[in-house]
């Protein structure tokens, strides 16, 4: 209704989340997926040459079943976004705001410090996904709390120089060049929206359970979502309370911050809601907790197809990056410290 903002004013606002449902119905995919490889926080996700590529702080490593992990290239800042051009390249983006692309540095207009997500059009065309103007990549979670809607979008052509495409973004962390426009998952808004290359926006999927991370395509023409964190009650009333969050910020640490995480359960410390505790010794899968682990198919038109799941007592938290090849889906849990791997012909989906 129109007049709801005005109303809330007097009677309150209730603090709603979409709920697992559907083609997000909840389930142990990920706890029951078999551990490709263990690795310490694995962040992007490439096949490149028929080989997995995966980077873990400043290193990019070619990851295989059976056998260590064989480093690739290692950075002086850790990798927060790779990409292969059409040539073959790796194009990496670092935390130190650089871009390089086989090893060599590429000039970046002074407003892009913050990559988080690159992806190549059939064309050539280099998109870039700027996450914030104030922040950086590993501070995502101040990011969050400030309420920042800085991130902006770029996008460079063969021989060209990047261009501006939109801004006004919050925190645009994947990118998904169909059809000659690009979509991206906007994280704190928790929505795909698609850009054409004027910067015309149109939204493609919205009301998302979860903060969306990076996309990738899949055997089919759809695409695959990773969501990092889920929304909770919580934090989302905490966002609202615009005093309690800056004296949050002030004077807590960021890794007590009622906050969304990659992992949880690790630190007494760690803030806690009454439905989360562990009583009897049991931890609800269904309990609020701050992380999570979700995979979203989707299908050509952008639209939830199924989903792979680690609850609230699961290990395979913090997904931030997944890539099929050759039947299989390869996940990242960031704040599992592994890689899966899921065979999608036998996986009963």
């Amino acid at each position: 209704m129109i007049l709801d903002p005005i109303l809330d004013m007097f009677r309150g606002k209730a603090v709603t989340i979409p709920p697992l449902d559907g083609a997000f119905r909840p389930n142990t995919r990920l706890d029951d997926a078999p551990a490709f490889a263990e690795l310490t926080e694995p962040d992007n996700l490439l096949v490149a040459d028929e080989r997995l590529l995966a980077s873990s702080g400043n290193t990019v490593l070619a990851v295989a079943a059976g056998s260590e992990s064989v480093v690739v290239e290692t950075f002086q800042s850790p990798v927060t976004a790779l990409a292969l051009s059409p040539a073959g390249e790796l194009t990496a983006g670092l935390e130190s705001g650089k871009l390089l692309i086989a090893g060599k540095e590429v000039s970046l207009p002074a407003e892009i410090r913050c990559i988080t997500a690159l992806a190549y059009a059939d064309d050539g065309t280099l998109w870039l996904a700027n996450g914030s103007a104030q922040c950086l990549p590993s501070q995502w979670a101040a990011d969050l709390m400030k309420k920042g809607a800085s991130g902006s979008l770029w996008a460079r052509t063969v021989g060209g120089a990047f261009r501006k495409v939109a801004g006004d973004i919050a925190f645009p962390y994947g990118l998904y060049p169909t059809g000659g426009d690009v979509v991206i998952s906007e994280s704190w808004r928790h929505q795909l929206v698609r850009f054409s290359k004027t910067g015309n926006r149109t939204m493609a999927l919205t009301h998302l359970p979860g903060y969306p991370a990076r996309l990738s395509p899949s055997g089919d023409g759809g695409a695959w979502l990773s969501l990092f964190a889920p929304r909770n009650r919580l934090i989302e009333f905490v966002l609202q309370e615009t005093h309690y969050r800056q004296d949050m910020i002030d004077q807590v640490p960021p890794a007590c911050w009622i906050a969304p995480a990659l992992a949880s359960n690790r630190s007494f410390l760690e803030p806690l809601q009454c439905g989360g505790i562990r009583t009897m010794g049991i931890h609800k899968p269904w309990s609020p907790s701050r992380s999570y682990g979700l995979v979203v198919k989707l299908d050509r038109t952008l639209q939830p197809q199924f989903s792979l799941h680690s609850r609230a007592d699961g290990t395979r938290h913090g997904i931030c990056s997944v890539a099929e090849q050759d039947g299989r889906l390869f996940i990242a849990s960031k704040g599992g410290d592994c890689v899966l791997a899921v065979d999608l012909a036998s996986g009963g989906f």
